[in-house]
């Protein structure tokens, strides 16, 4: 990566963290683009170089957890059941909301809630997870010499696994996160892993 290439990611950084504590703190529709920029240190013209838009934040940073997810499955052993494999996928988003200090532990948390709690943002939540099945079922797909058109398995494995992801963010959101979503992923695994083993049987 180039020098010009590092200090354009290292500014989009810094605006998607800005933008989405401000959106997270005050709400979605109480800030405006101006007030990111400020917030930022950069003009309102340099914001407008990375995003369209606020919701552009969001949707640019859901997906980069998509790209996330789906790079982690392809690096599980080929050998693995698809339940651990497709388990330790979809945890790389939560490792990265609770593994580091307690003060990014909360900043996540109002991140998830903002995105969870705001009509407008839930549906592009939404919208990606129906990409991340499709790219998380043909690499399933690619895994057991299987065709993501044709085989019913891959699509509905990689959208099991999404939805347990999804109800464990969902209940971390709702409890303030008094619980630990790593274990509300587990049992929430833990409830359709025979599901998902069906295929390595």
């Amino acid at each position: 990566m180039s020098l010009a290439e590092r200090k354009r990611l290292l500014v989009a950084t810094e605006l998607t963290e800005s933008a989405l504590q401000l959106l997270a703190l005050r709400g979605f529709d109480a800030v405006t683009v101006d007030e990111i920029a400020t917030d930022a240190g950069v003009s309102k013209r340099t914001f407008f170089r990375y995003f369209a838009s606020k919701e552009d934040v969001v949707v640019r940073f859901l997906s980069g957890m998509g790209s996330d997810i789906h790079a982690a499955l392809a690096d599980r052993p080929d050998g693995e059941p698809v339940s651990a494999s497709l388990r330790h996928a979809v945890a790389v988003p939560l490792l990265a909301c609770t593994e580091q200090h307690p003060d990014h532990a909360a900043r996540a948390l109002r991140v998830v809630q903002l995105i969870l709690r705001t009509p407008a943002l839930l549906a592009r939540l939404l919208e990606r997870q129906a990409e991340w099945r499709e790219a998380l079922a043909r690499e399933l797909a690619r895994r057991h010499g299987l065709d993501p058109a044709a085989d019913l398995y891959p699509r509905l494995a990689a959208g099991t696994a999404l939805v347990a992801f999804h109800t464990a963010l969902q209940r971390w959101s709702d409890s303030d996160a008094a619980e630990d979503p790593l274990e509300l992923l587990d049992r929430a695994f833990a409830v359709v892993r025979p599901a998902l083993d069906a295929q390595d049987r």
